[in-house]
């Protein structure tokens, strides 16, 4: 029975803070922060990332900034870039088979992967590698050994896999492979901790089997953190839903708009995962939303300060804020209002489009839809709208963007 000093059980505490630690729980990780200490090793702490689109949101910051604070404790992270599992896409919550991405896509990715997770953690002291290094040497026996070491029956107990295989949906074998190499990560880069979302249990926990398999005698834990909804406050943050994704390319202006959209049920939330707020402000905003002492839009306000602040400086974020009081309490107009010729005679979706407010007619149906398009402050209902001009008139998408139609 290994005697765990306080310091490191008080350190494990924090690290631990809204994530799930397995298998052994905040006891275990502080073994392992004492044995690190002690025996002046690093921890190898490792987040994997398959690029399939070339820009980060706010989700992904969950789990970074938690890296963040295993940097400054002196642990080594080491970022996985997905070259070889990219190709094959992550089959974890998807109900049918995703598409392969080729190797420029993912190393064009990656570029912008990496000077947008700079904005979170050091990357310079990063240990960055690409799975492609070790996984396309394998050969056909050492990849059947490592088959070897999962059932079929393990892989089934995966929630996507069951789910499909019940509803009659094809299952392909590259598919079942995907785990296996992310687990086989581990082993190449000798990982202590993986990071990941929720939705990763399986492959996480799989990494910890495979490295006992491969002989490790004390196997990596497993860092589960939440995944975090988008601004409509029902599905995940995902950039298949651009209408409520807070990318970390987006404007101070637009950052703020987003996180003042979002419902104030996720105002705890995104303090807790997105900024370092201590336990004591926490619990004191959650008293504020419970007894009504503060109106929540003033803490929402607070949050969105904070975050845009993060990514673009107080300057940025203040304002923003300006902007944001000036459009939205005053009833007013951005002051760098747009001022755009040639709409008249033009579709909506497609001036929608062509102005970046959309990003696919789908985008720009559903903004109609919901009642989210105005021209001269008239909703717009039809989605086949074609605009007519008669003086300059004022075009409205969402909530934060405008431009200024010159007859």
């Amino acid at each position: 029975m290994v005697d765990i000093r306080q310091e490191f059980i008080d350190q494990a505490k924090k690290l631990a803070r809204s994530a799930e630690v397995l298998p052994g729980g905040i006891e275990e990780l502080a073994v392992k922060l004492q044995h690190a200490h002690d025996t002046k090793t690093p921890l190898r702490v490792k987040l994997g990332m398959d690029p399939t689109r070339p820009d980060l949101h706010l989700g992904h910051t969950v789990v970074m900034r938690k890296l963040r604070e295993f940097q400054k404790l002196g642990h080594q992270i080491v970022l996985i870039v997905g070259g070889a599992t990219a190709m094959i896409g992550d089959p974890s919550g998807k109900t049918e088979t995703r598409p392969a991405l080729t190797k420029e896509q993912v190393d064009e990715n990656a570029k912008s992967y990496f000077e947008q997770m700079a904005k979170v953690v050091d990357v310079t002291n990063a240990e960055v590698t690409n799975n492609a290094d070790w996984l396309h040497k394998l050969n056909f026996m050492e990849l059947l050994q490592l088959a070897g070491k999962v059932t079929v029956a393990q892989m089934m107990t995966r929630d996507d896999f069951a789910k499909r295989y019940a509803d009659g949906k094809p299952i392909s074998i590259h598919e079942f492979f995907y785990p296996l190499m992310q687990a086989y990560d581990s082993v190449a880069i000798d990982a202590d901790i993986e990071f990941g979302g929720t939705d990763q249990r399986f492959n996480t926990l799989l990494g910890r089997d495979i490295q006992a398999a491969y002989g490790k005698k004390y196997p990596q834990m497993v860092m589960l953190l939440p995944l975090i909804e988008g601004t409509d406050g029902l599905v995940k943050m995902s950039k298949t839903y651009p209408e409520h994704c807070i990318s970390l390319t987006d404007s101070a202006k637009d950052m703020f708009g987003k996180l003042m959209s979002i419902p104030d049920t996720l105002i705890v939330k995104y303090f807790d995962l997105l900024t370092d707020i201590s336990d004591e402000d926490l619990k004191a905003i959650e008293t504020q939303l419970k007894d009504g002492s503060v109106n929540p839009r003033n803490i929402k306000m607070q949050l969105a300060h904070t975050i845009t602040a993060e990514y673009h400086g107080e300057d940025g974020a203040q304002k923003a804020q300006e902007e944001f009081i000036n459009v939205f309490s005053n009833k007013g107009i951005p002051d760098d209002i747009q001022e755009v010729q040639g709409a008249d005679g033009k579709a909506i979706l497609d001036l929608l489009l062509e102005l970046g407010f959309t990003q696919s007619k789908g985008e720009g149906k559903r903004l109609i839809q919901g009642g989210g398009v105005k021209i001269a402050g008239e909703k717009i209902a039809d989605i086949a709208y074609v605009v007519s001009l008669t003086e300059d008139v004022v075009l409205q998408a969402g909530k934060r963007k405008f431009a200024k139609l010159v007859k």
